[in-house]
């Protein structure tokens, strides 16, 4: 049989996906978000989404999810650079990523007994002199720890996109007469920026949407959108309203991905520079 011709089938199971895991929950979200808790259909749910109290938990969110974004950010770079500069690079990035296939929930719970009153962290502040602190429950707690659990993530694309820089162009800048620090900002930023795009992705998207590190380290100091979700449908029972949340989340989440979406450059393919 033609191979054109069995084209077509090779992507119906990749289409059944797309339609049975993603189409088909958006669609039942959107249907949702239309009714209240008495079941009759309305636009109260997006009316009381624009008022003061849901602003305010919007903006808390970005905040939170930009401070992770930018911490993560801020310590991924240089680590990613300096591993591309080691004997065993593949090594090292193995072991940068291996927490990350331990289970969110256990990590969270570790963290709880480092912080707490008579874990490890205020145990070496009493040796220190500076006794024990209240680490739970702050904010410093919740984005130290969404930090942690992030920070692979961003680590990862930013290596590859060093790791793929093609070597010819920097000595061609040290060629010209720059120094270090016009290389990296004219050079190499503008063609790693790709790499830092992907990681701004996958650390802004879900750290906008966290809950369960909010509950366990942040107590109910810090609330997110994805925290207003779960409560919504979980202890308020008004489904109507949190489908609205989720539908405006994933709304910021589609315009982040517009925004940080971009092509590479400065690798080479068939020995031409892209």
């Amino acid at each position: 049989m033609n191979k054109r011709l069995l084209r077509p089938l090779y992507t119906v199971p990749y289409t059944a996906w797309i339609i049975l895991f993603v189409v088909a929950p958006i669609a039942l979200i959107l249907y949702y978000s239309f009714f209240d808790l008495t079941g009759h259909f309305t636009f109260d749910n997006y009316k009381n989404f624009f008022t003061s109290v849901y602003l305010k938990l919007t903006i808390s969110s970005f905040w939170y999810a930009f401070l992770i974004t930018l911490f993560s950010l801020l310590f991924a770079y240089p680590t990613a650079y300096f591993l591309t500069k080691t004997k065993h690079k593949q090594l090292w990035l193995l072991l940068i990523i291996i927490p990350s296939w331990i289970n969110l929930l256990l990590k969270t719970y570790a963290f709880i007994g480092l912080f707490g009153l008579y874990g490890p962290v205020n145990a070496f502040l009493e040796v220190m002199g500076i006794g024990q602190q209240q680490l739970l429950f702050t904010d410093f707690s919740f984005v130290f720890v969404s930090v942690y659990i992030f920070i692979p993530f961003m680590i990862l694309p930013i290596f590859n996109a060093l790791d793929k820089l093609n070597p010819t162009l920097i000595d061609a800048s040290r060629d010209l007469g720059a120094n270090a620090w016009t290389t990296f900002r004219r050079v190499v930023w503008p063609l790693t920026l790709h790499g830092v795009k992907s990681g701004i992705q996958v650390v802004f998207i879900p750290a906008l949407s966290l809950f369960m590190i909010t509950r366990l380290i942040a107590g109910n100091k810090v609330i997110t959108l994805g925290t207003a979700i779960e409560q919504q449908f979980l202890v308020t029972q008004n489904w109507g309203m949190g489908s609205t949340i989720a539908v405006f989340l994933i709304l910021f989440m589609f315009i982040i991905m517009l925004i940080t979406s971009g092509s590479e450059r400065g690798t080479t393919t068939n020995g031409k520079i892209k």
